[in-house]
């Protein structure tokens, strides 16, 4: 399910509880969403029918695991179904839907365990001899209408490369992460032999005007990590690229990252645009780098502001900038804040923690930022509470989940905390 909450003169409350069409035991509905304006995209996965494209039969469930995906639109504060989307070349295991992004009137969803063996876009989607190598699906909307626009597979296509793993859209430009891409090459364009197992990539496509879809580029690490493009997010000309795996032992924003002393701390890569040629901007680490914290693990950007979860940083710290160096509550998990100033020197602004901070409660699974506001995921958090702001003390729903808002303001680095979403 999907839950949406709106918030009026600082307060939240919950405007709308959403289910799929067609709801049935395991298609894992609301494992990836997004929203712009009144539209709301939802992936589901693990949903079993053949249907193919818009508007298809979504009753047979002869299909296990080829996913879909769902568009809500609200008007006057109700929220209805738009669309029921399936892929154009609907295969069993494909996992359509495992990500999703939508940016007005343009929609982008990644199925990671597509198998045909198509490169570039809109290629042969019907031989699937290289399994696991991934695609990812654009689809547009017109007068309330979607339809499928274009077929996104990577320039260099692979087997298990997970091509549609992580999915990210703004205006007119969409980066795909695939973490499972195995190229040696480092920076931008590289597209070198595969002797890095799982080193990772992303790529980022643009459209024109007349809706022609073509690769802009081809995204690396600038040093050779694991699982590069596990964590996507774009704002504008910038994109963030996350490798939870990276083993650097370096701190802050552009340290020495040739070293592996720390295993899977994480690191964040800045890339940025300028005259259609992409470069990276910055290499981002967390100010208390600790093996297996995963930093980097989600990622999400908005303008000059930044945030980075650690799923499985392990700090006693709760709330704002609270100490960082007691790693006593395993798998607790953090958010980082940074911002980039007007010379594009980017520094961390702040240290988050949950107010409730407890062992594997995996707080920064998901974040999302916009304006001022920051909101952060925590899908084991164990508290019984339900609503908005109840107890969260009380920890017998083990692994219910919780969800945090924070007031969030990098200009003046002040972020108080704000509420809870149980």
């Amino acid at each position: 399910a999907v839950y949406i909450f709106t918030r009026s003169v600082g307060v939240w409350e919950q405007q709308a509880y959403i289910k799929a069409s067609n709801f049935e035991a395991n298609d894992r509905f609301g494992f990836s969403v997004s929203i712009s304006g009144d539209t709301l995209a939802v992936g589901a996965y693990y949903e079993d029918s053949d249907a193919t494209g818009v508007a298809g039969d979504e009753v047979n469930s002869s299909a296990l695991y080829s996913g879909a995906a769902y568009v809500f639109t609200r008007t006057k504060g109700v929220w209805s179904q738009q669309a029921y989307i399936k892929a154009s070349n609907t295969n069993a295991g494909d996992n359509f839907g495992f990500s999703i992004a939508v940016s007005e009137n343009i929609l982008v969803i990644g199925a990671p365990q597509e198998d045909s063996m198509a490169s570039g876009v809109n290629g042969d989607a019907i031989n699937n001899s290289r399994a696991g190598s991934g695609a990812a699906y654009i689809f547009v909307r017109t007068a309330g209408v979607w339809v499928q626009q274009a077929y996104l597979k990577a320039s260099n296509t692979g087997a298990n490369d997970s091509f549609g793993e992580t999915v990210a859209i703004s205006g007119n430009i969409v980066v795909i992460g695939a973490y499972g891409e195995d190229s040696n090459a480092v920076g931008v364009d590289g597209e070198n032999n595969n002797s890095a197992n799982n080193s990772g990539a992303a790529y980022i496509f643009s459209t024109t005007e007349a809706g022609v879809w073509s690769q802009q580029a081809y995204l690396k690490a600038s040093n050779r990590t694991t699982y590069f493009g596990d964590s996507v997010a774009i704002s504008g000309n910038t994109v963030a690229i996350g490798s939870p795996w990276e083993s650097s032992n370096a701190t802050g924003v552009n340290g020495d990252e040739e070293n592996t002393l720390s295993a899977s701390s994480g690191a964040v890569y800045i890339f940025t645009q300028q005259e259609n040629t992409w470069s990276q901007q910055a290499y981002i680490k967390a100010s208390n780098t600790g093996s297996g914290d995963e930093f980097g693990s989600t990622v999400s950007i908005f303008g000059d502001s930044l945030v980075v979860g650690a799923r499985q940083e392990d700090s006693n710290a709760s709330g704002i900038d609270g100490d960082e160096t007691n790693n006593s509550v395993s798998g607790s998990g953090a958010v980082y804040a940074f911002g980039r100033s007007v010379d594009n020197i980017w520094s961390q602004q702040a240290y988050i923690k949950a107010s409730n901070t407890q062992r594997f409660d995996y707080f920064s699974s998901s974040v999302g930022v916009s304006n001022d506001t920051l909101v952060v995921g925590a899908h084991a958090e164990d508290s019984n509470a339900t609503g908005v702001g109840g107890d969260e003390t009380n920890n017998s729903a083990e692994n219910s989940g919780a969800v945090y808002a924070f007031d969030f303001s990098l200009i003046d680095s002040n972020l108080i905390f704000n509420n809870g979403f149980e």
